[in-house]
């Protein structure tokens, strides 16, 4: 496929870098000459200077006959002329956008054929908040993943001793939730990938994956570990977007601190807020930490722009006893290093968001893709199509299937059903199909395995 990406910020130089890999041609666009320099001293793809919505450099860069266009520069505007014109001029087929204004998202009238032609738009700061909240509901969890019109969740836990499984078996979860199904798709142990069979014993400190229906999540995490108390009480440094969305997210189910540094932006965070205290401070300010009683914090959430200070106050704020800490990390080399250890959370906002756009990418009909471990791994929801004939999937069970290494068939939603993935159940068509790949490279594999035969249209 050829994509054309307009913007090597986080989000295109992320979504570049997932798919140059892929044998995918892959051009990124964007005025600053520096960064594309970069981008192509590591990745081998092709670069261009200039400005993302000037048609003369979209000509430059193949728009004529791309296939895809991303377009996530910093700017909406640029976003989506830019679209129009590939619309309009160029007939390319799929046009996406990053789109980060509410008054726009609001009106989705103005992404219309008939406007911008925009044929999807994202935003990456509301799918972070969207992210930060699950992980809130759900305080024991590492990461929280939906599918299937969030029938279905895939949660990550880390195993911590006292819980019924550690030291056990996974034969045993049967037993023990003799009215929940549920299945382990993936185990980490230091880093390594452990393929989930019944022998397999838990051990203290694995992060464990599983899939389960929405319903059931809290019986199986009372399985994997300690249930902690649910939140009350979210303390949020930094009132930019991501801060001040969570707040207004959060304001109604929970009790809500906010500590910005601007004056100003506290004034009109304390107008859009009803029910925050917003608090006009530094966040690494230890002092300020013990006023506001961060020992009582049940989540705290490191959100400003600064990687150093986000860092640096979520430490302070583990040191004073907050019970769970979330630093938010654009660098990707800090988030390999922070997470895990005081830090409970590092979340990297382009991992979060790069699934959302991953979706369009993928071959076959994949409905969703989520990025796991750092992007390191997969989870894609795919819809079966075809009969036995024309599909290597539908009319088999899940053992018949020829699935690469590392690749699990987590669960399946049939209407409204939701089925755990057994090695006998049968793949019908038209399910939606949740399948875990321990290793990116095999991904293509996987929406392959998915594709139908030509004769079946």
């Amino acid at each position: 496929m050829k994509i054309l990406i307009l913007g090597a910020g986080q989000v295109g130089s992320s979504v570049a870098e997932s798919l140059v890999g892929e044998a995918n041609d892959i051009t990124v666009v964007d005025s600053d000459s520096l960064k594309l320099q970069q981008l192509q001293d590591c990745l081998d793809l092709r670069t261009l200077t200039g400005n993302a919505s000037h048609p003369a450099v979209l000509e430059n860069a193949g728009i004529a006959d791309t296939d895809m266009l991303l377009a996530v520069t910093q700017s909406d505007e640029v976003n989506m002329l830019a679209c129009k014109l590939a619309a309009s001029l160029y007939n390319t087929p799929t046009r996406i956008a990053r789109i980060r204004a509410s008054e726009y998202l609001e009106r989705p009238e103005v992404f219309s054929r008939d406007n911008f032609c925009v044929d999807f738009s994202i935003c990456p700061e509301q799918i972070l908040t969207d992210y930060i909240a699950k992980l809130i509901e759900f305080p024991e969890a590492l990461q929280v993943l939906e599918f299937a019109d969030k029938k279905v969740k895939l949660v990550a836990v880390k195993a911590f001793a006292g819980g019924p499984l550690v030291g056990r078996p996974l034969s045993l979860m049967r037993a023990h939730m003799p009215n929940v199904e549920t299945r382990v798709a993936a185990i980490f142990r230091k880093d390594r990938a452990i393929t989930p069979e019944g022998s397999t014993v838990i051990e203290d400190g694995d992060e464990i994956f599983f899939i389960a229906a929405t319903n059931n999540i809290r019986s199986v995490l009372s399985e994997m570990r300690r249930m902690d108390k649910p939140a009350k009480r979210v303390m949020i440094v930094g009132g930019g977007n991501i801060g001040r969305r969570l707040a207004k997210a959060l304001e109604n189910t929970y009790q809500v601190k906010l500590i910005e540094f601007s004056k100003k932006v506290c004034a009109k965070l304390a107008e859009d807020l009803s029910n925050t205290l917003v608090l006009n401070g530094d966040g690494t300010d230890e002092k300020l930490m013990q006023q506001e009683h961060v020992e009582e914090i049940d989540v705290f959430c490191a959100l400003t722009n600064d990687d150093e200070n986000n860092i640096m106050s979520a430490l302070l704020a583990k040191q004073g006893g907050a019970r769970k800490v979330i630093a938010l990390i654009n660098r990707s080399a800090y988030v390999d290093l922070v997470q895990g250890g005081k830090i409970d959370i590092a979340l990297s906002p382009a991992q979060v968001t790069i699934g959302s756009l991953l979706a369009y990418v993928r071959q076959g009909d994949v409905v969703a893709v989520h990025s796991l471990r750092r992007g390191a791994a997969e989870a894609l929801e795919l819809v079966a199509h075809g009969d036995r004939k024309s599909s290597r999937i539908v009319g088999r069970r899940i053992d018949e299937i020829d699935l690469p290494r590392g690749a699990t068939i987590g669960a399946l939603v049939r209407r409204n059903e939701v089925i755990i993935g057994h090695h006998d159940v049968v793949i019908e068509a038209e399910d939606h199909v949740i399948v875990f790949v321990i290793d990116k490279k095999m991904v293509g594999k996987v929406e392959k395995l998915f594709q139908v035969n030509l004769g079946f249209f």
